[in-house]
């Protein structure tokens, strides 16, 4: 599903326009992003969470070079879907 199809289906289902919800999921997607790039978590209750994590400093190996390379530690976003969400995906795809 993209988010020409997300637009839609919201538009359809509440009869709003779609340059409105378009909108809309513009800002909520920006919102989201804004707060992680301050390093602040996202929490939607029922939905999930999403948050920053923090990967280590690892060693990598270049195989065409046959060298090994220092991957600094580094942050990343990640999403955490709720226990209700992950329940009701597992029992709809049985």
């Amino acid at each position: 599903m993209t988010k020409a199809d997300i637009v839609n289906e919201i538009s359809k289902s509440t009869g709003i326009e779609k340059v409105t919800v378009q909108k809309t999921v513009e800002a909520f997607m920006d919102t989201v992003k804004g707060s992680l790039v301050e390093n602040k978590n996202v929490y939607l209750r029922g939905f999930g969470s999403f948050v920053v994590k923090k990967r280590a400093e690892k060693t990598a190996r270049n195989i065409s070079k046959n060298t090994t390379i220092i991957i600094p530690e580094h942050f990343i976003p990640s999403f955490k879907p709720s226990k209700s969400f992950v329940n009701e995906v597992k029992e709809s795809i049985k």
